[in-house]
């Protein structure tokens, strides 16, 4: 008989080890290994006294052929369908993670009883709450009438046969997968075996009968779905639940989807009877602005498809320290030191002896660097006292020698800030005419000095 032999699995990234050590040599964490078995799951060799199975040959094909669009589940709900690309899609598994709280099961609680309002069959598994939690959640938000069918279960196996028993379900819920566990796999749940074991075997059910499943994640402290990362990979759709917790507003983000497009997001406001959508996310990020204050620029992004405008305030004040601050909320830290060296090099604004604070109104956070031109006017104004039109909007992405280069999606971002009133924009000279009242009143600054001889031109004019 073969002696059975144990190794240590890395439970951030997957890494089997021989040994036990305090860091992983994969991904560089400390005290990440679990002592897991070999005989199933990561690591584990050829079963003994089992056959290998011949192979089956597969049919093949060329590209040419018919194209079908994926059938889609429509949830009613917009800004959810926005985030999925239309729906959920039978057959296919969707990922979605957030930190504890953040509203993950309160939103899939609502689509459940929407889409169970439509007629479709919704099983709900629940593995960290009881029934009656779920019930108690239901009455909340006034969905307890609809037909979901419930249950607190976390044996894979069993979850199986229950959804096989009857009709299919149209779409499975599973919350979540870290509480999962299978009899194939001999580790605790929560571990990489397990949960790579049960997202397995529940794809495969997914698959094979064309049932939609939604898989709940935890998240780590970095914001990151907890478990190893091959989980992500296995999906057809990531969607991870923002919002911080000063504000009353959730962004449901979408990072990768193979039925649609990514970068695309859903925008909800929490309130004492659930998720609100919000329609136009826009008008939320701009509600409580000052118009008259220094340092604040509106800038036109760009999420996925859809454009929207959010303030960007920053101040400049003078230092006592040796080494001034840079304190960044919403956006990339290295991206704000980059257009503090343009500024400094090739337009003659010193910050050498300013603290530098910026932050994204309402906790919003942007990632393209279209908004480099929009973060420079805020910095300017903020050094100068000097504040900027009301009525304008910037985008533009700087290049190191102070050149404002062209952005994509230009045309939409215009048209949305012309919807909410904005008469004026400072944007690239390399993108399209606009069309339009805003045509005649568009300023296209060359290079980054353009723009700041601009602002510094306003307070003698």
């Amino acid at each position: 008989m073969a002696k059975s032999r144990t190794q240590f699995i890395c439970q951030n990234c997957g890494t089997v080890h021989a040994r036990w050590a305090g860091k992983c040599d994969g991904c560089g964490e400390w005290n990440t290994l679990i002592e897991e078995g070999t005989s199933s799951g990561i690591g584990a060799g050829p079963q003994t006294g089992r056959k290998a199975r011949a192979g089956r040959a597969v049919t093949l094909t060329t590209l040419s052929g018919e194209i079908e669009d994926a059938p889609r589940i429509i949830t009613g709900i917009g800004e959810l369908d926005r985030a999925t690309g239309g729906g959920f899609v039978r057959g296919s598994a969707l990922l979605v993670g957030g930190d504890p709280g953040i509203g993950k099961s309160t939103l899939l609680t609502q689509a459940a009883a929407a889409l169970a309002s439509r007629g479709h069959r919704i099983v709900y598994v629940s593995g960290e709450e009881a029934v009656a939690q779920i019930r108690l959640r239901a009455q909340r938000l006034g969905v307890a009438e609809t037909p979901v069918e419930l249950a607190a279960e976390t044996n894979v196996e069993d979850i199986l046969a229950t959804i096989s028993d009857g009709k299919r379900p149209d779409l499975v819920i599973l919350d979540s997968i870290q509480t999962l566990w299978t009899d194939m796999a001999d580790s605790a749940p929560g571990t990489v075996t397990q949960v790579r074991a049960a997202a397995q075997a529940m794809i495969r059910y997914a698959k094979s009968k064309g049932a939609a499943i939604v898989l709940v994640g935890h998240v780590t402290k970095e914001g990151q779905i907890a478990g190893p990362r091959v989980v992500e990979h296995m999906v057809d759709g990531v969607l991870y639940f923002e919002g911080e917790g000063g504000h009353h507003y959730r962004i449901l983000r979408t990072v990768k989807n193979r039925f649609g497009p990514t970068d695309e997001i859903g925008v909800f406001e929490m309130g004492d009877k659930g998720l609100r959508e919000v329609p136009n996310p826009s008008e939320l990020f701009l509600g409580e602005r000052s118009e008259k204050a220094p340092g604040a620029a509106v800038f036109a992004g760009m999420e996925g498809t859809r454009p929207v405008l959010v303030e960007i305030q920053a101040l400049v004040a003078p230092s006592p320290l040796g080494t001034p601050r840079r304190a960044v909320v919403g956006w990339d830290s290295a991206r704000l030191s980059m257009v503090l060296a343009v500024l400094e090099a090739h337009c003659g604004v010193r910050f050498a002896q300013h603290d530098v604070y910026l932050n994204i109104a309402g906790g919003y956070r942007i990632s393209e660097p279209a908004a480099d031109l929009a973060v420079a006017a805020a910095l300017v104004s903020s050094l100068t006292g000097l504040a900027l039109p009301a009525d304008c909007v910037y985008f533009g992405e700087i290049s190191l020698s102070g050149a404002v280069r062209p952005v994509a999606h230009a045309g939409s971002r215009l048209k949305e800030a012309e919807k909410l009133g904005f008469t004026q924009a400072a944007m690239p000279p390399g993108n399209e005419e606009p069309s339009g009242a805003m045509a005649s009143r568009v300023f296209r600054p060359e290079s980054l000095a353009d723009l700041v001889a601009r602002i510094a031109g306003s307070a003698s004019s």
